[in-house]
């Protein structure tokens, strides 16, 4: 029996189901690592060590303008895809940039935040609960950071090779990856800031 003829559970998976699998188990791996750093923060967030606490130095304007900076670059990522699965180059572009602008918006204002914290003498050195902070919030913008790389080289890629089946596959994988890097915000806006803030 040829593998056109095979009934359809038992043909070879194609390649954008194990790409899209593999890339789904690399995901879980990063939740995984981020929910580590989220019980560790949880647990340390009240060790100040006799220094300020979330309630002395997180200044929730900035991180409302980074929240949503993240969230309207996961709408202008989703606007990407559609323009790729439908094969438009130029509004394709378009979209990611407008992505990329407003990923390094929201890096550009977490770096703000840092080096703030690190001139009131709140570096991640000076208690438990910074050096959690410090953590759980420095691997997400380092997450991002990798994400607008990646951004970038799809761009790249999109240019010179066009709408290509592996182009696409890569492409939908790096649209998965900036959305949960959404989702972990989401949880980290709630968790940090406005669990550190007033409760």
């Amino acid at each position: 029996m040829t593998a056109a003829l095979a009934p359809a559970h038992t043909r070879p998976a194609t390649k954008r189901i194990i790409a899209g699998y593999g890339f789904w188990i690399f995901l879980l791996s990063d939740f995984v690592l981020f929910s580590a750093l989220f019980a560790s923060f949880a647990v340390l967030v009240h060790a100040t060590d006799g220094g300020p606490g979330p309630h002395q130095l997180f200044d929730l304007r900035n991180v409302e303008c980074e929240t949503a900076a993240l969230l309207i670059s996961s709408f202008t990522s989703g606007l990407a895809i559609v323009f790729a699965l439908s094969r438009r180059q130029l509004p394709f572009q378009l979209a990611m940039l407008a992505t990329a602008a407003l990923g390094a918006v929201f890096l550009a204002l977490e770096i703000h935040e840092f080096v703030g914290l690190i001139q009131q003498g709140a570096g991640p050195d000076r208690s438990a609960f910074l050096s959690a902070f410090f953590a759980l919030v420095g691997c997400h913008g380092l997450h991002v950071s990798l994400g607008l790389l990646w951004l970038t080289t799809m761009m790249a890629q999109v240019f010179a090779k066009g709408f290509r089946a592996d182009v696409m596959r890569r492409l939908l994988c790096f649209s998965l990856f900036w959305h949960a890097l959404d989702i972990i915000w989401v949880g980290l806006f709630t968790v940090v800031y406005l669990y550190g803030v007033y409760l």
